[in-house]
């Protein structure tokens, strides 16, 4: 049986397909079309996962899309039109639901089918936060967890939360639109002159450069509740009112303006972007990264109050603030934890197909061990043979070295210990926004000007964004205050302070890292290369950071081919090959 999950018109377009309840593949549509987080239809990685089952749409049993027009339709109306929206608002809200809703002529028209006998497959629309929770437990390692997910809006949800047991999903409560920490965490954003879909992450690392001492006025946004629920003062917005003029039909999302002029009262005129940071903007940051960590705990300690679960599975776009996650197990009961690697809306297609196999259809997990087909790694996209490889570098005239799997990490670990940037292309692409050594920038991170290096050399981005240590799983608690797996780069936890004059170009400036733990079994050639690199220098981490210029991350051999010409990386190594530019840094 073949089920294919969609997130379409929404931000993260993806594709994924499982067979028979186990993963194909998955991938967004960014991948193909070098537009960050678009949001159309997802064409290009329909095509792929089904070329990588061998498959046509013909051979499709279910297709799905992770929003349901029809889901909350009488409340939404009844809000919306209350509030005399304008023939824009009304015409754009319609357009978009009318699309979704209509799933089959959609699939048809976009993938060209137009005119074809019918294909045999059932078509769903699937709820957007069961979509997202279905995204978390369905495939974790769990028989039993609370199930968690927060995240702007979906189907005029914002947080939904319940309990899975085998095969079956209960949504025990939910909190609907207009009241979101995704759009409080967005609007703020936004006043701090960050206004682009996807930038809540630079606020994040921004945050620990300055110090919450606006608590007052973000309690007076945010306000939460005895029962650990959460409300949003309304007259700080104009989402629920006036509506925010957002574009889902095709391109690079983009969201106007949230706040209103009260909260420029309450905080002083925005910041223009692309300005310096004022010291009161970072203290803002870090207040708006405090608040929605207090509102955030708060429910995460009802849902599991609720629950009476040790085991908590998060998603939605809120389970991406990583510095929060990992301060979950440290302060609540619980004492497992999984969240989705693209636990934005990307995720949801996999939500989706998971959704209708367990949900819809009844179809047990694995009655052996009590679960199912586990995500255990994020490798699901793209791959290429060493010959595609090589026949790129040759179309390009580069001189390559061909090494097998020894020589090859052993010569990857000495480039980075001798202070080169070298470009790591290996194996199926990364899904979600983390590079996780499939498609990674590499350097040294015991090195205290790399940070400084890579964002004037190659990243060209805002100087407080942080990179990301990648550490051997054994070794973790050698370096950090928690040992907690985290395959998916997607908590933040301490690094201990006698380490961390040891990886200053991993550490943030409030003595944190946002790691990745590499395990052998996982991630075997990753693996190696971080071992030959601690062999060599005594340090069993690496710096690592996604391999891309201010675009998508790679996936085809000809763009990591581009990207590493266009910038100051010192080698590349792809496949079996490495590359090295004429002049490497010795220093």
């Amino acid at each position: 049986m073949y089920i294919l999950g969609i997130n379409a018109y929404h931000g993260g377009a993806s594709a994924t397909l499982i067979r028979d309840g186990v993963l194909i593949a998955a991938a967004e549509e960014e991948r193909f079309n070098r537009t960050k987080y678009w949001a159309g239809f997802p064409v290009q990685a329909i095509r792929f996962v089904l070329s990588e089952a061998g498959i046509t749409a013909a051979d499709l049993d279910h297709i799905g899309i992770s929003r349901d027009p029809k889901a909350n339709l009488m409340e939404a109306a009844l809000y919306f039109f209350a509030r005399r929206p304008t023939l824009n608002m009304v015409r754009d809200r319609l357009s978009n639901s009318m699309k979704v809703g209509s799933l089959k002529t959609e699939f048809l028209k976009n993938m060209g089918l137009e005119g074809a006998s019918a294909l045999k497959a059932q078509y769903h629309n699937v709820e957007h936060h069961r979509a997202h929770m279905a995204s978390a437990f369905f495939v974790s390692p769990y028989d039993e967890a609370a199930i968690l997910s927060v995240d702007g809006a979906g189907d005029f949800v914002t947080t939904m939360w319940g309990f899975g047991k085998g095969n079956q999903i209960t949504v025990q409560d939910e909190i609907k639109f207009p009241h979101s920490l995704g759009i409080f965490y967005n609007a703020v954003t936004q006043w701090l002159g960050f206004p682009k879909y996807g930038d809540e992450g630079k606020v994040m690392g921004l945050a620990p450069y300055g110090t919450p001492r606006y608590m007052d006025e973000m309690r007076k946004i945010v306000r939460v509740q005895r029962d650990g629920t959460f409300e949003l003062d309304l007259d700080y917005f104009v989402h629920h009112a006036e509506g925010a003029n957002m574009s889902w039909e095709g391109g690079e999302p983009t969201i106007g303006t949230l706040y209103s002029p009260k909260m420029i009262e309450l905080f002083g005129e925005a910041r223009v972007p692309r300005t310096e940071i004022t010291q009161q903007q970072m203290d803002v940051a870090a207040s708006l990264q405090a608040m929605l960590e207090e509102a955030e705990m708060a429910l995460v300690k009802r849902v599991q109050q609720q629950t009476g679960s040790k085991t908590l599975t998060m998603a939605g776009g809120v389970a991406l603030n990583s510095a929060f996650n990992g301060k979950i197990l440290p302060n609540t009961p619980f004492e497992d934890i999984h969240i989705h690697p693209a636990a934005g809306d990307a995720g949801t297609s996999l939500g989706v197909c998971y959704y209708i196999y367990h949900q819809v259809l009844g179809m047990p997990r694995d009655p052996k061990n009590g679960v199912g087909y586990q995500l255990r790694n994020a490798y699901t996209g793209t791959h290429y043979s060493d010959d595609a490889i090589r026949a790129e570098l040759d179309t390009q005239s580069l001189t390559y070295q061909v090494l097998d799997d020894q020589a090859l990490v052993t010569r990857a670990a000495e480039l980075i210990a001798d202070g080169n940037v070298v470009g790591w292309y290996q194996g199926r692409m990364e899904w979600g926004p983390r590079a996780l050594g499939s498609r990674s920038i590499l350097a040294d991170p015991r090195r205290d000007d790399m940070k400084d290096i890579l964002n004037a050399r190659i990243k060209h981005r805002e100087k407080f964004r942080p990179f990301a240590p990648s550490i051997l799983l054994e070794r973790t608690a050698e370096y950090f205050d928690q040992s907690y797996p985290d395959p998916f780069m997607i908590k933040v936890y301490g690094v201990l302070p006698e380490k961390q004059a040891e990886i200053p170009a991993v550490t943030h400036i409030d003595g944190t890292g946002r790691l990745q733990t590499v395990d052998q079994a996982e991630s075997p050639l990753y693996w190696a290369l971080i071992n030959a690199f601690g062999e060599r220098t005594g340090t069993p981490v690496v710096l690592n950071t996604s391999f891309n210029e201010n675009e998508p991350i790679v996936s085809t051999p000809a763009e990591a081919v581009d990207c590493f010409m266009r910038t100051k990386m010192d080698a590349l190594v792809i496949g079996h090959h490495v590359v090295t530019k004429n002049s490497l840094s010795r220093s």
